[in-house]
């Protein structure tokens, strides 16, 4: 599945790659756009719009300091082009907003390119693969999807888990398994981190949650495992506002570049509880 997934994403950045280059042929579009790419000259400042407690894409490390493989893979970028990288640890649910107010450039965080959200932003080439699973404890009764009917079902508020279960017409979406849990719906939660710690004390039966992060949680806490039933794939990407096209399009040369450079396999490889799943250096694997 994942093989067949990164043969659509390669296709896809192609895509991208055409539509970049298919711009305007007009004087004045042309102009608007060089007006536009100058802003993004050396020291532009990137300010990088993040969850700050989604690792392992991006967290506060235990040395106090926010890190994870999208803050590094932002902070790379901005070497790149020589900007001043600004992180911007935002409140998941107003990321949205923050990203319409101007306080962020991006929102680079896990975020996946859903049907429900595509519109909504210009986004970047997809860079991950990601499964969202069902999480419980070791020794628990729950072994398949069946088994979560009547069970209360945890999940991260604002997330495409909780999208997937919540919105009717998701493409590849869960709701009508998500009916039968407890209220009918998963309960939500600030974070995933918060999530785990009412499924260890029995406040909850399950999870659904990102497959990566899930992996990232079972390297902390003990006791954790996946039943053998998957929800849905997804794809993460980086989502700009709609009018960004040209900053858009830089950080795709800029991650292109990376990825061709050994920089992106050499951050990816600090998180091997993802490092499979990063589609842009295993696409040929």
């Amino acid at each position: 599945m994942k093989k067949y997934l990164a043969l659509i994403l390669s296709l896809m950045m192609v895509v991208t790659m055409f539509a970049a280059c298919g711009g305007s042929s007009s004087d004045e579009g042309s102009g608007d756009a060089a007006a536009t790419e100058d802003q993004y000259g050396e020291g532009f400042e990137f300010k990088h719009g993040y969850d700050k407690d989604f690792p392992p894409y991006s967290y506060i490390g235990d040395d106090g300091e926010t890190t994870g493989f999208d803050v590094e893979l932002a902070q790379a970028v901005c070497e790149y082009y020589g900007w001043t990288y600004t992180g911007v640890p935002i409140n998941w649910d107003a990321k949205e907003a923050e990203l319409e107010s101007g306080s962020i450039d991006c929102i680079w965080s896990g975020f996946t390119k859903s049907p429900d959200r595509e519109p909504k932003f210009a986004w970047s080439e997809p860079y991950s693969i990601n499964t969202i699973k069902i999480m419980v404890l070791e020794g628990s009764d729950i072994t398949t999807k069946e088994d979560l009917a009547g069970k209360k079902v945890g999940v991260q508020g604002s997330t495409s888990a909780q999208e997937m279960c919540e919105t009717p017409e998701a493409e590849g979406g869960c709701q009508e398994l998500a009916l039968t849990f407890d209220g009918g719906t998963p309960m939500a939660f600030d974070t995933y981190t918060i999530a785990v710690n009412e499924l260890k004390a029995g406040t909850i039966d399950a999870i659904a949650i990102d497959e990566t992060t899930g992996n990232y949680q079972m390297t902390k806490v003990e006791g954790l495992k996946y039943i053998d039933d998957d929800i849905c794939d997804e794809i993460y990407a980086i989502g700009f506002r709609t009018d960004d096209t040209v900053l858009r399009d830089k950080v795709n040369e800029a991650l292109k570049a990376l990825a061709e450079n050994g920089k992106m396999d050499e951050i990816g490889k600090k998180y091997e509880e993802i490092y499979s799943n990063l589609s842009m250096i295993n696409a040929a694997e």
